[in-house]
């Protein structure tokens, strides 16, 4: 398996189109939730990916501080179903947070992430040291909270 971390400029035309379809299938098909996936902020992120024999089969975002979020954000995190169960997210998670750190700690002394996280996935992020700071909402018809993870003093 291979490990890639590019900004939206550096994707390949076939990079960006399995990372969308991975996307698509998790979150449209798996999910039944029709939402807008191409809601503008792939430009500014950087895109964390893993690739087995030719298939994107892990996937997040990297957000800068100040575009969602005043803090850094990971967002649209996702596995290929077949690789669920593996540990597979959690090596995803971990290569994120270190990406966080390393891409956006010369802008602040401190890289908060903040994370707006499915409801049945709290216990996973709270495993990672992200913490519940808002009451579950709505987003898309799938129950959110937002969570954030404090960069140590």
């Amino acid at each position: 398996m291979e490990w890639l971390h590019k900004t939206f400029a550096a994707l390949s035309t076939e990079e960006l189109y399995r990372m969308m379809q991975l996307r698509q299938q998790v979150f449209v098909i798996e999910q039944n939730c029709v939402y807008l996936d191409a809601d503008g902020c792939d430009r500014s992120a950087l895109h964390l990916f893993a690739v087995r024999q030719g298939c994107i089969v892990a996937y997040c975002r990297l957000l800068p501080p100040g575009l969602k979020y005043q803090e850094a954000s990971i967002g649209r995190v996702c596995t290929a179903l077949a690789q669920r169960g593996t540990g597979l997210g959690r090596e995803l998670m971990q290569r994120a947070l270190t990406l966080v750190s390393e891409s956006y700690a010369a802008e602040s002394a401190r890289v908060d992430i903040r994370i707006s996280a499915q409801l049945y996935l709290q216990s996973f992020y709270s495993s990672l040291g992200f913490t519940a700071v808002s009451a579950p909402y709505d987003e898309d018809d799938i129950p959110h909270i937002e969570m954030l993870k404090e960069s140590p003093q």
